[in-house]
C-alpha cells in the first residue's frame, strides 16, 4: 500500500495548482511615443558624457563606500538569503542524528535476572516533508523571488540616485568655485576703483559721495565672499558623505577638483521617449512591480490556510545496547507517519488573513501606479528643463557681453564728464550679478542633464532592428 501511496502523493504535490490570483500586469494609461530611444544608445556609466575625469573618479569611490549603498547591497543579500529559504521548503529536508544513553532502573521494579544497568546506541537518517498540495509554498517561493528582484531593483536605483547626487554635487561645487572666483575679481577691481575715487577726492576731483559710493561697491563684494566660501565647504562636506569618506577625511581631506564648470561638456540632446519602454528601464519601477507581485502572491499564501496541511516524516536507523551490533540487520528501525492539519473554526483568523493580504496587494498597486505617474513627470520635467536650461543659457551669455560692453561705455562717459559716477557702479554691480548669473545658468543646464539621465533610468542599450 505504501508503495502505491506515495508516489501519488508525489504526482499530486508536483501538479498541483497553487490558489490565489496569478499576477498579470495592470492596464496603464501610458501617452502615445513621442520619439524613438531605440535607436539610441547610452552606456551604464553615463557620467562619462560630462568628459571629466575627476567626476569618474568620485562617483566610482561614491559607488565603493557610500553607507546607503552599502546598505541596500546588505539588504539584498538578505532577500537573497530568504528566498533560499523559500525555495528549500519546496523540498524534503534530510537530518541525521546518534545518540548514547546509559541508565540505571530501580531493583525492586526489575524483573529478577534483567540488567539493572543500560547502555543504548542508535543513529538513524530522518526526512520530512510538506506535500505543497494547495500551492502555499509556491506562493511563498513566488513571493520571495519577487521580493529578491524587488532589493536588487532598489539597489540599482540606490546606485543610479546615488551616482546622480554625487555629479550634482560635484558641479555645485564647480560652480561655487567659479562664482568665488568672480567675487574675488570683482573685489580686487573694486578695490582699485575705491583707491583711485580716494585719491580724487583728496585732490579736489571728485566729491565725497563718489568716494562713499565706490567703498559701498567694495564692502558688498567683500560681504560675498564669505557668503560663497560657506556654501562652498558645505557642498564639500556633503560630496565627501556621499562619497563615504572617515569622520576625519571629511574634516582634514580636500576634494579633487576636475574640470572648470565653463568648460564641462554639455551631453547633446537624448531622444526621450515616453512610453512604456521607461517602464523596464527604470529600477524604481521595476522594483515596485516586483513587490506589487510578491504582494499578490501573498494572496495565495493566505488562501492555502483554508484547505488541510500535509506532511511526511520518515525515519530510517538502528539501535542497539552494543557498539559492535549497531549496524546489524537486527538492530534496524524505522518508521513512516503522515500527519494532516485540516482547520475547523478559529473565528474567522484565516479569512481576516486573506483580507489583509489583500490589502496589502491594493496598497502595493496604488504604490506602483503613483511610482508610473511621478516616472513620467520627472522625465517630462526633464525634458523641460533641459530644453529651457539652454535658451536660459545662451541668453545669459547674451545678456554679460552686453553689460560688459555697457561698463565699458559707461566708465568712458565718466571719465570724460558726460555722466555721473552712479552710471559706473550700476554698471559694475549688473554684470557682478550677471556673471554670477551665467555660472547658474550653466549649473542649471548640466543639472537638468543629470536629471534626464536618472528620470529616463540610467543606461540602456538599442534595441535591434
Amino acid at each position: 500500500m505504501r508503495e502505491r501511496t506515495l508516489p501519488l502523493l508525489l504526482s499530486l504535490t508536483l501538479t498541483a495548482c497553487a490558489v490565489g490570483p496569478d499576477y498579470s500586469r495592470p492596464k496603464l494609461d501610458l501617452p502615445a511615443t513621442t520619439s524613438d530611444t531605440t535607436q539610441a544608445s547610452i552606456q551604464a556609466d553615463w557620467w562619462q558624457q560630462f568628459h571629466d575625469p575627476v567626476l569618474d573618479q568620485l562617483i566610482a569611490e561614491a559607488l565603493q563606500h557610500n553607507a546607503d549603498l552599502a546598505t541596500a547591497s546588505a539588504q539584498l543579500d538578505e532577500a537573497a538569503a530568504l528566498a533560499g529559504i523559500a525555495r528549500a521548503q519546496l523540498l524534503p529536508s534530510l537530518a541525521a542524528n546518534a545518540g548514547y544513553q546509559r541508565a540505571r532502573t530501580s531493583a525492586e521494579t526489575t524483573t529478577p535476572g534483567t540488567p539493572l544497568i543500560t547502555d543504548v546506541r542508535n543513529a538513524n537518517l530522518s526526512a520530512s516533508w510538506e506535500l505543497d498540495l494547495w500551492g502555499k509554498l509556491q506562493r511563498s517561493n513566488e513571493a520571495a523571488r519577487a521580493t529578491l528582484a524587488a532589493s536588487q531593483y532598489n539597489r540599482d536605483a540606490a546606485r543610479l540616485s546615488l551616482s546622480a547626487q554625487v555629479a550634482q554635487s560635484y558641479f555645485q561645487l564647480r560652480a561655487f568655485d567659479a562664482q568665488l572666483d568672480i567675487a574675488k575679481r570683482t573685489l580686487e577691481s573694486r578695490e582699485s576703483s575705491l583707491q583711485l575715487r580716494q585719491k580724487r577726492f583728496k585732490g579736489g576731483m571728485s566729491s565725497e559721495l563718489d568716494m562713499r559710493q565706490a567703498e559701498s561697491e567694495a564692502a558688498s563684494a567683500r560681504a560675498t565672499i564669505p557668503q560663497l566660501n560657506q556654501s562652498l565647504q558645505q557642498t564639500e562636506s556633503a560630496l565627501a558623505l556621499l562619497l563615504g569618506r572617515s569622520p576625519r577625511e571629511m574634516v582634514d581631506g580636500k576634494l579633487q577638483r576636475g574640470m572648470a564648470i565653463e568648460a564641462l561638456t554639455v551631453p547633446p540632446p537624448i531622444p526621450a521617449d515616453l512610453s512604456s519602454g521607461l517602464l523596464e528601464r527604470r529600477p524604481d519601477l521595476a522594483a515596485a512591480e516586483a513587490q506589487l507581485i510578491a504582494a499578490n502572491a501573498r494572496i495565495g499564501v493566505a488562501k492555502a490556510a483554508y484547505f488541510p496541511s500535509i506532511s511526511l516524516t520518515g525515519a530510517l536507523g538502528s539501535q542497539s545496547l552494543s557498539m559492535n551490533t549497531l549496524f546489524t540487520g537486527a538492530t534496524r528501525t524505522w518508521s513512516f507517519v503522515g500527519n494532516a492539519t485540516a482547520p475547523l473554526f478559529n473565528f474567522g483568523q484565516t479569512g481576516l488573513n486573506v483580507d489583509a493580504a489583500s490589502a496589502r496587494q491594493r496598497q502595493a498597486l496604488a504604490q506602483y501606479q503613483k511610482a508610473i505617474q511621478t516616472a513620467f513627470k520627472e522625465t517630462q520635467d526633464a525634458l523641460l528643463a533641459s530644453s529651457s536650461a539652454r535658451e536660459v543659457q545662451e541668453a545669459q551669455t547674451t545678456q554679460l557681453a552686453a553689460l560688459n560692453r555697457a561698463l565699458h561705455l559707461a566708465t568712458l562717459r565718466y571719465d570724460n564728464g558726460y555722466s555721473s559716477y552712479l552710471d559706473v557702479l550700476d554698471a559694475e554691480r549688473n554684470t557682478f550679478q550677471a556673471e554670477l548669473n551665467l555660472v547658474n545658468a550653466k549649473l542649471e543646464r548640466l543639472d537638468a542633464a543629470i536629471s534626464l539621465y536618472k528620470a529616463l533610468g540610467g543606461g540602456w542599450k538599442a534595441a535591434a532592428n
